[in-house]
């Protein structure tokens, strides 16, 4: 039978509930059981595909072409499996599914309602979601009150009846704040949210407390009593310097021994946290720090380039060296001041964005990378960046563009190509999701996975003309990865420079902390001999 854990959130939202289920699934994966993570956003969205980073962060994508929300993320990270779309789920997806049933007269003719019909919806979800796995962890998303979570809650609710109350835990993750002025911590909102689960039939086992400060001991004798679980239930978690350290202080506090209690289970064995703990020591006391620039759109969202910048910590431990990241916001990046912002760089970052002004600090940094010798990679519109940076100052092409930006240049090395133009749908003409990759021998790209071909996850809807590369390799541009299905450039580099290469997919989206992506510890590598050299 499998076991269900469902974490909600109180008091306020970005608890890190996403993080909890992540750490509690690295912990009972150690111990041998197969364990699945679900999100089940409660926003209309079908997706988050199009949703604006500067709101939701940035948006994960999976190897079937699932756009999700960044806590699939660090799930895949955490538990290092990748995921599905089917460990995504949003009101937009139930209601599509319910309403399509309806017109299909799969309810012979009754009522469609959020009870039973969207709640069903829900279960269906959360039961798929686990086939052949041992404990399923799902995460609501939103906080206990939000109107629009209430479905799920109910659905919740309903899973004991329907599984078993014995195979069904519940966590809450609540705030205990600190009142500056009284100088003390207040257990009461705790209490509101608990009782607001109560009230509609959750009676909580778990409460996951984060706080500036710990707890006492009459406190968690209130908080026991008045939300009636045992102090044992009772789980503190402070704010850390790094993510990767709350599996730990979960450990220490026997949370995962505390679930194997309440769920009737028994471990193949104690989990073996050594990775876990030299990525905590790397990452805190590695002996020397690299600075990376990272040029980028949405750099005042610190969740904007989450797997991004998670991937550099991740070479960086690999590496045994600290990542300082330095952001720079491309629409203050010009020619003039390009030296001065980039100059104390080892290496430098592009990723993806959009507009023309956005475009012009690319390419700036980008020429100023070349010519320099400086380490830079690009990733999806960063790596068409710099192929028309390369354009226009090597190939010599005049108004070298991408249609994106410039639909009338007259010279379109980036395009967008006809069946994908064809499509009605807007997330229709994207090319998402896993796609191999064939690499040629003798090229950074190879060195570094030391494969001939790979797998990589892609979300974007311009491809580098084809009709522009033969132009491209005369003037020395290396073309290191191919999709040999559609015959799609998919990674570039120079030959004449110390380490130059853009990937059209998104590498970072398959980088673990116990397991960093082989592009970017060959550009960090490079970036510390870049160091060592300057």
């Amino acid at each position: 039978m499998v076991k269900y854990v469902f974490i909600t959130g109180g008091v306020v939202s970005s608890l890190g509930k996403g993080i909890t289920a992540a750490s509690l699934g690295t912990l009972l994966k150690k111990r041998g059981f197969r364990v699945s993570i679900i999100k089940l956003d409660p926003y209309l969205n079908v997706n988050a595909g199009t949703m604006n980073p500067f709101q939701h962060g940035e948006v994960f994508v999976t190897d079937d072409g699932a756009e999700t929300d960044l806590d699939l993320g660090h799930y895949e990270r955490f538990i290092d499996e990748s995921l599905s779309k089917s460990n995504s789920i949003t009101t937009g997806k139930i209601y599509s599914s319910v309403i399509a049933k309806e017109r299909e007269g799969a309810y012979l003719g009754g009522t469609v309602q959020v009870i039973p019909h969207i709640t069903n919806e829900i279960q269906e979800c959360i039961i798929r979601s686990g086939e052949g796995k041992d404990i399923v962890i799902a995460e609501i998303g939103g906080t206990v009150g939000d109107i629009e979570g209430l479905p799920y809650l109910e659905a919740i609710r309903q899973m004991s009846n329907r599984v078993g109350r014995e195979n069904v835990l519940y966590c809450h993750v609540t705030l205990i704040p600190w009142l500056e002025s009284a100088k003390e911590l207040k257990t009461k909102p705790t209490q509101h949210s608990v009782q607001e689960l109560r009230r509609i039939g959750i009676l909580p086992q778990v409460i996951v407390c984060r706080s500036q400060y710990a707890m006492d001991e009459s406190m968690r004798d209130k908080l026991a009593l008045f939300c009636t679980v045992p102090k044992e239930a009772i789980i503190e978690v402070f704010d850390q310097d790094t993510i990767y350290r709350v599996p730990i202080n979960l450990y220490e506090q026997k949370l995962d021994i505390l679930v194997m209690k309440i769920l009737s289970l028994k471990a193949e064995k104690e989990p073996d946290l050594t990775d876990w703990k030299l990525v905590i020591e790397r990452f805190k006391s590695a002996p020397e720090d690299v600075e990376i620039a990272l040029v980028g759109k949405y750099i005042n969202h610190k969740d904007a380039y989450l797997s991004m910048i998670e991937a550099l910590y991740h070479a960086g431990v690999n590496c045994n060296v600290r990542i300082k990241v330095k952001a720079v916001e491309t629409e203050e990046l010009y020619a003039q001041n390009v030296s001065e912002t980039l100059s104390s760089a080892d290496g430098i970052l592009i990723p993806g964005c959009s507009g023309e002004m956005e475009t012009l600090g690319k390419i700036n940094a980008i020429k100023y990378a070349r010519e320099k010798s400086i380490p830079i990679f690009g990733i999806c519109l960063g790596m068409q960046m710099m192929v028309i940076e390369y354009a226009r100052n090597v190939c010599n092409i005049t108004g070298a563009h991408s249609s994106e930006v410039e639909p009338a240049t007259i010279n379109p090395v980036i395009h967008i190509m006809k069946e994908q133009a064809a499509t009605d749908s807007f997330g229709g003409t994207m090319r998402l999701g896993a796609w191999d990759c064939d690499l040629s021998r003798d090229t950074i790209a190879f060195d570094a996975y030391r494969a001939e071909r790979i797998s990589e996850r892609h979300r974007h809807r311009y491809e580098i003309n084809n009709d522009y590369r033969d132009r491209l390799k005369d003037a020395g541009m290396v073309i290191s990865g191919v999709c040999s299905e559609k015959d799609l450039i998919e990674i570039v580099e120079l030959k004449e420079h110390p380490w130059f290469l853009g990937v059209q997919f998104q590498p970072e989206l398959k980088s673990r902390p116990i397991r960093a992506h082989p592009l970017f510890i060959s550009f960090i590598k490079a970036a510390i001999k870049k160091k060592g050299g300057s």
